[in-house]
């Protein structure tokens, strides 16, 4: 097996260097004969994040990182492309708490690269049931950004919430995709949301994601009609049209079906979904409540249907 380039030339200030060494990198990882193991490519992951750390100019920081996220496109393994994409999350949870202030900037555009590229990624694929599923195991799963343990970076968990969203639609609007499984990527942040104790860390999805995106998929009242629901004002950290840009062209699980659900099929299911999570036992009891009382508030109109 060949070895993969030096994470030291990542951080060159030559292009014609770094470039060599992407390259030389995404050709090794797509050989399904270089098949590294967890350990190896975190040894890997741990070479890049401090090549990235000592970048400094700002253009070849915002190259660098552009280069690297991409790698998950280029990569030519679907495999490859996530064990990749699980040792960058692995790697920055683990050194979160040691970046300083001074380059904390760079490693959020880092982070917000990476997510973009990954949505690019699972377009590519189609939204394969495997796929998705693979990558809500890496977000959720201990070392991954949404792992309930206080080890998480609550400021890189935060951060992570606040551009999900807003990456997705980006991603959507430069391609022609199908579907989003909208309720299958919700799906960790649902699961972090039962299993948390910090309400603020509940409050955070509830108000990102939940309540915008079913504000969203919410029948329009009449204007002599008592509202049945609160209609909420989307996330003032998310565009409008984040949430229009994904719930357009949506629909609930991963499926060979191109044709999106309806806004109001959608909306059911995602209920469905924040219902049936509030009912298992594993979810905290604060979580309990206020998913009932959210799915009270907006879907009292579901009994009429």
């Amino acid at each position: 097996m060949a070895a993969p380039p030096l994470g030291k030339y990542f951080a060159s200030t030559e292009k014609t260097v770094r470039d060599k060494a992407i390259k030389q990198l995404s050709e090794f990882l797509s050989d399904s004969d270089n098949v590294l193991p967890p350990s190896e490519i975190a040894k890997l992951w741990k070479g890049i994040f401090y090549c990235f750390w000592m970048s400094d100019k700002p253009l070849v920081q915002q190259a660098l990182a552009s280069e690297l996220a991409e790698l998950i496109i280029t990569i030519t393994s679907p495999s490859a492309s996530l064990a990749f994409l699980d040792g960058f999350w692995q790697c920055h949870v683990r050194e979160w708490g040691g970046i300083d202030r001074l380059r904390l900037d760079k490693y959020l555009m880092l982070v917000r690269r990476f997510v973009n590229a990954t949505f690019r990624f699972l377009i590519r694929e189609g939204w394969s049931k495997d796929a998705v599923e693979e990558y809500n195991d890496i977000l959720s799963k201990e070392g991954g950004p949404l792992h309930n343990t206080p080890k998480t970076p609550i400021s890189l968990q935060y951060h992570f919430c606040d551009i999900y969203m807003e990456e997705l639609g980006k991603a959507l609007a430069k391609s022609d995709s199908k579907p989003v499984p909208v309720c299958t990527l919700l799906s960790p942040f649902i699961l972090l949301a039962a299993r948390t104790p910090k309400a603020p860390t509940y409050a955070r999805i509830e108000n990102v994601f939940l309540r915008p995106v079913l504000s969203e998929l919410s029948p329009e009242q009449d204007e002599d009609e008592q509202p049945r629901a609160k209609r909420v004002r989307l996330d003032q950290s998310v565009s409008d049209s984040a949430y229009s840009q994904v719930l357009s062209n949506a629909c609930g699980e991963c499926k060979e079906s191109s044709k999106p659900l309806e806004k109001g099929v959608l909306r059911v299911q995602l209920l469905r979904r924040i219902f049936a999570k509030a009912s298992e036992p594993e979810t905290q009891a604060a979580s309990r409540r206020r998913f009932y009382a959210l799915y009270n508030e907006m879907g009292s109109d579901l009994d009429d249907e």
